[in-house]
């Protein structure tokens, strides 16, 4: 408007301030999210080098993890995928076999079904666990990049209104048990992607997609900055000296992944809409079951060190198996136990 010009507004309703609360909320005040390998990575590396992460493996009474009554995943969990961009079909592989693995009971331990045991023992105020059961269900692709290769955390909603209201072949409606992941290929950049976050999860507004939906973006880094979100399989610049760890699948962007998908699939079952298993006391920055374990893939994992991993004979470090491959996936809080714990543990 010009200067001298005034324009008036009627009275806004309850349910636009509402909207608009939720919109200052999405914008501003961050979703949950995830990001590797470090929570600050402007940290000192000297620091970091000798174990000065606040992420520790060892139980703390510092650590307030309390249920907020909010609902969580209680019954057969979905995992609808939106592939956007351009991906390959062994990629695709990779993680469809890491998301049916949570719940398959046929790999040798430790297993990712083992990662996953750790997340069933969060309840709902019922007293309902969280389902054991979690599979693929729908996926749907995005291979001309409708929204453009640079997202925002409010076009991100509109890519999933587009796949959940296709014309052909849309995305099932799922607002009780169903999980919507947004996948974005090497070469497109979402907002924060690197500098702040590798992927993030939150829900979707009904003013946007029609309903509210628990989502998770995750991207490849492989070109953008995989030292950030595929360590270890990629090293920081700002770490000297530490040398990269042989990814599982051959494939570090893919394999970085993996991780930043354990971690919000595990952090959407147990605080789906950001009102249920998290500590402190504010819910616009919860700090989650994944969040506590950052870094940390074994036995004595913090700072710098992941823990104690497993070499394969083709020189590949992985923590867990899954049907037929081999993953490294970040541990998760134990409420119960009040620390860090993986299948792959070395008190188990």
């Amino acid at each position: 408007m010009g200067q001298g010009c005034v324009r008036r507004f009627s009275a806004p309703t309850l349910p636009m301030l509402l909207a608009l609360i939720l919109l200052f909320l999405h914008l501003f005040a961050g979703n949950a999210v995830a990001w590797r390998p470090w929570p600050n990575h402007n940290v000192n590396a000297t620091d970091l080098q000798f174990g000065g992460s606040k992420k520790y493996e060892g139980s703390s009474e510092f650590v307030h993890l309390r249920y907020h009554m909010g609902p969580v995943l209680t019954e057969n969990i979905t995992v609808n995928i939106i592939w956007y961009g351009t991906w390959q079909r062994a990629q695709k592989k990779i993680i469809r076999e890491f998301i049916n693995s949570i719940s398959s009971r046929d790999a040798k331990r430790p297993s990712v079904a083992g990662w996953w045991r750790t997340v069933t023992f969060y309840t709902d105020q019922t007293g309902a666990n969280i389902s054991r059961s979690l599979h693929l269900a729908a996926e749907k692709s995005d291979r001309f990049y409708s929204h453009g290769k640079k997202l925002t955390r409010l076009s991100i909603q509109s890519v999933i209104k587009s796949a959940v209201t296709a014309k052909t072949k849309p995305l099932p409606i799922n607002p009780k048990s169903g999980i919507y992941l947004l996948l974005t290929s090497d070469d497109v950049y979402v907002q924060d992607f690197c500098g702040q976050v590798c992927g993030f999860h939150y829900f979707t507004f009904p003013s946007i997609v029609g309903y509210t939906l628990p989502y998770a973006w995750v991207g490849n880094s492989a070109k953008l900055c995989p030292g950030m979100c595929a360590y270890p399989f990629a090293v920081p610049d700002y770490i000297p000296g530490l040398k990269p760890l042989k990814s599982p699948n051959g494939d570090a962007g893919i394999d970085g992944m993996i991780s930043v998908i354990g971690h919000e699939i595990a952090e959407l079952a147990t605080n789906p809409l950001v009102n249920a298993w998290y500590a402190g006391t504010d819910p616009v920055f919860p700090v989650e079951i994944a969040d506590l374990c950052e870094g940390i893939y074994g036995t004595g994992g913090g700072g710098s060190y992941t823990g104690q991993l497993l070499d394969g004979e083709d020189g590949a470090t992985y923590n867990m198996n899954g049907i037929r491959r081999r993953f490294l996936v970040q541990w998760l809080w134990s409420h119960v136990l009040s620390y860090c714990t993986g299948p792959n543990a070395l008190d188990q």
